[in-house]
């Protein structure tokens, strides 16, 4: 693996080359893969106030005379896709005087100053409820800042108690792991990126969303159905983008503690640094454990693991007129204790695990000032990833090592109504896992390309076209197609439509931690066959006025189709069995429909109120290997789910208000009742768990000095599941299971404190 990084760094220092847009899931990002061409324009809008700038957050940033805007986020910047055909910008902000201007130099930040209000000769929206792209040909929900401080927001996995579109809960009853779902399926078929590098992914999906804090992150990009093909084949339900602070921020120091009343404490700290005018540098740092067992229901578990987390990055950044270079690298280690408490000593059931994690990025870019339409980029990373753990008697080892590279040209046709995309990529990855005698072994080396096409009719229309080859070393050639196509009815209505393929490796122990720890018996008795599925959405955008106010209305509806699936099937008392949904024939099927309606509204002004529901219909064949076909329900997948989020801030965000009301309805569980003994799928009943409601809320308060602090609390109804671990009081017997029965919530409420600090810029 020290070689790969060598090799790393020399072709990243020595390739300087990028290209706008091309390797990120959002188009209206300023660069893609921050290293790139500028397809967007960049700016602030602020206000003076004494002598000083204070930023104005959501206000409307739009081209003149067309309906493509955006607005201002928590620190009063702006990001807006360039448009041939336009160069005049309207800024404008309830209660402030609408600003006009002409843009003459894309590559350069626009920074506007607001004056209090006057008469107006034009009138514009100012702001906009929700926070859906409205560029973006891709349905994608944009997360900033001001959203993630809505909650304490310690992690990727704690980023969306307020987004009514992914749901976080507990694997399991003991190893404090976080999943995710999306359109009804699990976190592992959602390809989550890292400043567009595929990053929770193989080994790290089981405590990856963990091993990025909150505090680091600027925003968060959830795209819905099939992502772009420039980015990688693993896409099947949707595509996630997180950024990073930058090191040539202009917040060059962040620091944050937390600590909540189940004794877990954190600390951040986020500083950058210009080291010349063409050089800068950036590190993030975290720090977090939790000491102290907790046993709320008695039943001599610990309802939370004990862990310690040390994470950073280091990274370096170069900018000068034609040049851009970024490369860094990050280092993490965690450790984690769970199972019985203390007092049970030598005897005790016990969930160890290490895990440590390096990991090196690179990007390159050559600028074209003259040409913003044009560009080459180089993106590279390389991951060492080691695991151990044990689960009571029952050992497990696991090691990834990962090299990725993506190259990618971008330019028009004729003009830049039509655009392309175009590269070539290379994944390699190296597992190994060993759990109790069964070990499991793959290389897979992928070579690919791809070309994306765009048309784009200014004002109405957008369609994106993509198709890639990838020369799979297991699982052959595969072609991946993908469509995005946007239209506008009106200013106000937009439809989006989707269709596309994607394909992957399943790790089956990675992905399914928690059912480790039981007694079962694990069966993989048949070698696993690549997932792929087809994935179509379709959604319409409403804006318009409620009683006078701003509003936004969405409804999306998409289909997931498998061709062939990883089974995890739990069904059979005391064992676990991994098989290919193609062990059915050609009876197997694997589909999940999801139907979601949201509201935003803003009934006063700084006041936002968001209402969503969301449907899942989740089924898949069991019993294949058996010679049996029956169709069921997914695990652990609730049918309904409804959100309710207010938010209210005072005048400068003196004090914001935040609450978010869920309930989660009814979902599948395994029928392990005590005797069951599992002898047909026709013949087998079928257990459900109850719905529950879950209430969060926060209080902030925030000071002209840079210091804010928040008080908060989750789970504050007080719900929690009594009984998570079947056979709790004989772990090392046939029947202890901590993984198969965990619906809701394990600990009751939670209290937490802490503060925020960014020194004036």
């Amino acid at each position: 693996m020290k070689s790969i990084y060598v090799w790393i760094f020399v072709l990243s220092t020595g390739l300087l080359a990028s290209l706008p847009g091309a390797a990120q899931t959002v188009p209206n990002k300023l660069f893609a893969a921050d290293s790139t061409q500028p397809v967007a324009i960049r700016g602030s809008v602020s206000e003076l106030v004494n002598g000083k700038q204070i930023p104005l957050v959501g206000a409307t940033v739009q081209w003149v005379n067309t309906s493509v805007g955006t607005i201002t986020d928590a620190e009063g910047h702006f990001q807006l896709s360039l448009q041939p055909a336009y160069t005049r910008l309207i800024v404008s902000y309830v209660g402030y005087q609408t600003d006009t201007l002409t843009v003459t130099n894309p590559t350069g930040a626009v920074t506007v100053t607001l004056r209090s209000t006057r008469t107006l000769q034009e009138v514009t929206v100012s702001g906009a409820p929700g926070q859906l792209d409205r560029i973006n040909p891709i349905q994608t929900e944009f997360i900033n800042q001001r959203t993630l401080a809505k909650a304490a927001c310690c992690n990727l996995s704690e980023s969306f108690e307020t987004n009514a579109s992914v749901s976080v809960s507990y694997s399991d009853a003991v190893t404090g792991s976080k999943q995710i779902q999306f359109l009804g399926l699990g976190g592992q078929y959602v390809q989550t990126n890292v400043e567009n590098i595929p990053t929770v992914r193989g080994l790290a999906t089981t405590f990856g969303l963990n091993y990025i804090p909150g505090t680091w992150i600027t925003s968060i990009d959830v795209g819905k159905g099939a992502g772009s093909v420039v980015n990688g084949y693993e896409s099947m339900s949707g595509q996630m983008n997180v950024e990073l602070q930058k090191p040539d921020d202009k917040q060059t120091l962040f620091i944050n503690a937390y600590a909540n009343s189940f004794g877990r404490i954190e600390g951040n700290v986020n500083w950058s640094k210009a080291l010349s005018k063409k050089w800068s540098m950036g590190v993030l740092g975290h720090a977090s454990t939790l000491r102290t067992e907790i046993d709320q229901n008695n039943d001599g578990f610990r309802d939370l693991p004990l862990y310690t987390q040390i994470n950073a990055i280091n990274r370096y950044k170069y900018t000068s007129d034609r040049y851009m270079a970024q490369f860094g690298i990050k280092v993490l280690y965690e450790d984690r204790d769970g199972g019985q408490l203390s007092k049970f000593g030598a005897s005790r059931y016990s969930f160890l695990n290490t895990t440590k994690r390096l990991e090196f990025f690179s990007k390159t870019a050559k600028l074209y000032p003259e040409k913003p339409y044009k560009g080459l980029g180089l993106i590279l990373n390389g991951v060492h990833h080691e695991q151990t753990a044990h689960f009571g008697f029952a050992p497990y080892e696991g090691q990834q090592q990962t090299f990725y590279a993506n190259l990618i040209y971008q330019s028009i046709i004729g003009t830049t109504n039509n655009s392309f995309k175009a590269g070539l990529s290379y994944l390699l990855d190296d597992y190994r896992e060993q759990y109790r005698a069964i070990g499991t072994a793959r290389t897979e080396s992928v070579p690919g390309a791809f070309v994306e096409y765009t048309y784009t009719y200014p004002e109405k229309l957008t369609l994106v076209l993509g198709g890639r080859l990838d020369f799979h070393n297991l699982f052959g050639t595969q072609f991946t197609p993908r469509a995005h196509l946007k239209y506008n009815l009106s200013q106000a209505i937009t439809v989006r439509a989707s269709a596309g393929r994607g394909f992957r490796a399943a790790n089956p122990f990675a992905e399914n931690f928690g059912y480790l720890v039981s007694s079962r018996a694990v069966f993989l008795n048949k070698a696993l066959q690549a997932e792929s599925s087809w994935n179509y959405g379709l959604s319409i955008t409403n804006d318009f006025e409620l009683l006078g106010k701003k509003a936004s209305f969405v409804v999306d509806y998409h289909r997931t189709d498998f061709q062939n699936q990883l089974i995890v099937d739990i069904e059979h008392p005391g064992e676990l069995y991994f098989y290919n949904l193609t062990d059915s024939g050609n009876k197997g099927r694997s589909f999940a429909n999801s139907f979601q309606a949201e509201l935003n509204v803003q009934p006063a002004k700084r006041f936002e109120v968001k209402a969503a529901y969301r449907f899942f219909d989740v089924e898949q064949s069991m019993g294949g290997p058996f010679g049996e076909e029956r169709l069921l329900p997914k695990m652990m997948v609730s049918r309904d789910r409804i959100l309710l989020n207010a938010g209210y801030a005072l005048p400068f965000d003196k004090w914001k208000f935040d609450a978010t009301l869920q309930w989660n309805g009814p979902r599948r569980i395994p029928y392990l009742r005590e005797g069951y003994v599992h002898s047909s799928y026709q013949n087998m009943p079928t257990e459900e768990a109850p719905g529950f409601y879950n209430l969060n809320a926060q209080v902030s308060r925030a000071f002209r000095s840079g210091w804010e602090i928040y008080l908060g609390g989750e789970n504050l109804t007080g719900f929690r599941q009594l009984n998570p671990i079947v056979a709790a009081n004989d772990p090392f017997g046939a029947r202890f299971d901590a993984g198969s029965q965990v619906w809701g919530p394990i600990t009751g409420r939670m209290v937490y404190v802490g503060f925020r600090f960014k020194p004036l810029i």
